[in-house]
């Protein structure tokens, strides 16, 4: 496992939700512009890729998968940099795994969009946090992760467990 890749806060327990990533291509994040139908929570938002649990997944598989069918890329565990349980938003009572992927400079070539979402493309964390209509809880964890990180490395800093 990478160096400060350690849950945080409810175990990997039968309750948690989903999963998603702040995916960085080199220096940016991939991101999703959600669809805009009736009844879907943030209709139209910045996302990131990632969403809900099927039967038996862990929240790794879940990850895992849910990347394969939005933006058709997979990764090694060894790219998994962080990671952190969190409390459900659109689902209140439930957990969620919230995780930090780091793929090299040009990994973008391979994105095959799947058929959720409007469309995808790669922004700079500032332009994330800055962006009004990206996912609030998304920006919140993201700032979680940068407060904790080493910006070099994109691991924890010494003395600081995520």
């Amino acid at each position: 496992m990478a160096s400060g890749y350690a849950p945080r806060g409810a175990g990997e327990s039968a309750t948690f939700d989903g999963a998603k990533a702040a995916v960085f291509i080199g220096d940016r994040l991939l991101v999703i512009r959600r669809d805009d139908r009736p009844g879907l929570a943030w209709p139209g938002a910045l996302d990131f890729p990632g969403g809900g649990r099927e039967a038996g997944e862990s929240p790794e598989q879940t990850l895992a998968r849910e990347i394969r069918e939005e933006v058709g890329l997979g990764y090694a565990p060894s790219q998994l940099v962080w990671r952190r349980a969190c409390a459900g938003v659109a689902k209140p009572g439930t957990t969620v795994w919230f995780f930090v992927l780091r793929l090299a400079p040009g990994a973008e070539r391979g994105v095959v969009f799947g058929d959720e979402g409007q469309g995808w493309g790669l922004m700079t964390p500032a332009a994330f946090l800055a962006a009004p209509d990206a996912v609030s809880s998304l920006q919140h964890r993201l700032r979680c992760w940068i407060d904790s990180a080493d910006p070099s490395t994109g691991f924890l800093r010494s003395g600081r467990n995520g």
